[in-house]
C-alpha cells in the first residue's frame, strides 16, 4: 500500500514536469491545402475538381472514430490533428509538452509513379508545415518530408529546408518496397548528416507485413514491426552507420520489445558471417545502442510490469527509448500513465524528456 501511495505521489509530481513528445501527427484537411505551395505544372493536378488524392489506407478501422481518438474528431468534418488550437487544448497544454515533434502522415515516397510530381508534393508539404504549424507555436518541431524514390531530389529538399533549425529529422516511411540500406539511398543520409538532422522511420498507408497485407487490421497492426526490423538490419548490413559516422536514426511507432531479440540474433550471425559484410566494423548491437532510438508508442504491457522493466534492461542502454503519445490516434498514450511503476523514477524522466533532448540536440 505504501509503495502504491509513493507511486501516486511521483505521478502527481510528474504532471508538473515538462515532456518531449516525439510522435505527434499534424494533418492536412485535404490535399488541396497544398495548392498555394505548388507551381505549375503540379498545381492544377491537385486543384482540379477531381484532382490527385493520396492513396487511401487499405483497411477500414474497427475503432469508434476510425484512426483517431474519439474526442479529437472535429464536429465540422475536419480530420483529427488538423487544428492547432485543439492540439494545444488536448495535448500541448495539459501535458506540459515542451517540444512536440510533428511526424507527417503524408508520404510522397509511397508513390510508385511520377517521381517529379512526388518531389513537388514533398516540397509543398514542407512549406505548408512551416507556415501553418511551425510558425504558429514555438513548441512545435518538424520532420522534413521527402520523395525518397528520387534520392538526389530528396537531398536537395533536405538542403533547402535543413537550415531551419525547427526541423530536427528527415521522415521516411517504413515500407517494404524501399530497402533504405542500399547505396541508391545514400544521398538522403548524406544530406541529413550534412544538415545535422536525424532520420526517422514511421509507418504509412503502404506499410506491409512479411506476408504483405494480411486479411484483418488486427493482424496488420500486430505484425507491422517486421518492417522496421528489416530496415534496421539493412542499414547496419549495408554499412550505412559506418559510412555516415554522425548519422542518427529514430524508429518511431515501431514498438521496442523486439529489440533484444534482434540484437542477440544479429550479433550471433555477425560472429559467424561477418566475412560477407567486411565493411561492417562493429557488432550490430553496438550500432543500435549508440546510434538508434525508439519511441514508446505502441507499448506492450505484460501482465507483470516487472517483465517490461526486465526487457528494458536487456537492451543495455538507458538512452534508447523516447516518449511518444501518437496524438491524435486511437492508441494515444498519456505521459502520466505510459510507464508502469516497475520503471525507476530517474529512468522515467530520461524517457519522458532527457533522451529526446539529447538525441535531437534540443
Amino acid at each position: 500500500m505504501q509503495a502504491r501511495v509513493r507511486d501516486l505521489e511521483e505521478r502527481r509530481r510528474a504532471r508538473k514536469a515538462a515532456v518531449i513528445d516525439t510522435d505527434v501527427h499534424e494533418m492536412l484537411v485535404s490535399e488541396r491545402d497544398l495548392v498555394p505551395y505548388l507551381a505549375e505544372p503540379w498545381r492544377s493536378r491537385v486543384a482540379a475538381v477531381d484532382g490527385w488524392k493520396e492513396p487511401a489506407f487499405p483497411y477500414s478501422y474497427p475503432q469508434v472514430a476510425g484512426v483517431a481518438m474519439a474526442d479529437a474528431v472535429m464536429d465540422d468534418g475536419r480530420p483529427a490533428g488538423s487544428d492547432l488550437g485543439v492540439m494545444r487544448r488536448q495535448l500541448l497544454d495539459p501535458y506540459v509538452v515542451e517540444r512536440a515533434i510533428l511526424v507527417s502522415s503524408f508520404h510522397p515516397t509511397n508513390m510508385k509513379v511520377q517521381p517529379e510530381f512526388a518531389g513537388a508534393l514533398a516540397s509543398a508539404y514542407n512549406d505548408w508545415l512551416i507556415e501553418n504549424w511551425l510558425d504558429k507555436d514555438r513548441r512545435l518541431l518538424g520532420s522534413v518530408t521527402v520523395a525518397a524514390q528520387d534520392p538526389q531530389g530528396a537531398a536537395r529538399e533536405i538542403d533547402r529546408v535543413g537550415s531551419d533549425r525547427r526541423f530536427v529529422q528527415v521522415i521516411l516511411p517504413a515500407v517494404p518496397h524501399h530497402h533504405f540500406g542500399r547505396s541508391f539511398y545514400h544521398p538522403i543520409f548524406e544530406a541529413a548528416e550534412r544538415n545535422g538532422l536525424a532520420v526517422a522511420f514511421h509507418q504509412s498507408n503502404a506499410t506491409e507485413t512479411a506476408i504483405g497485407l494480411p486479411t484483418y487490421y488486427i493482424e496488420w497492426h500486430t505484425a507491422i514491426s517486421q518492417t522496421w526490423q528489416s530496415q534496421l538490419i539493412g542499414l547496419i548490413a549495408h554499412g550505412v552507420f559506418d559510412r555516415f559516422e554522425e548519422l542518427r536514426v529514430a524508429m518511431i511507432e515501431s514498438s521496442w520489445t523486439w529489440v533484444p531479440h534482434l540484437m542477440w540474433r544479429f550479433d550471433h550471425n555477425y560472429r559467424s558471417l561477418r566475412r560477407e559484410v567486411p565493411w561492417v566494423k562493429r557488432m550490430p548491437s553496438e550500432y543500435i545502442r549508440e546510434r538508434v532510438r525508439f519511441s514508446t508508442q505502441p507499448m506492450e504491457y505484460p501482465e507483470d510490469p516487472e517483465d517490461l522493466w526486465r526487457m528494458f534492461e536487456m537492451i543495455g542502454s538507458e538512452d534508447f527509448l523516447m516518449f511518444s503519445s501518437d496524438y491524435p490516434h486511437w492508441d494515444f498514450d498519456s505521459p502520466y500513465h505510459v510507464l508502469p511503476g516497475s520503471f525507476p523514477k530517474e529512468i522515467r524522466r530520461r524517457i519522458l524528456y532527457d533522451n529526446a533532448k539529447e538525441f535531437y540536440g534540443l
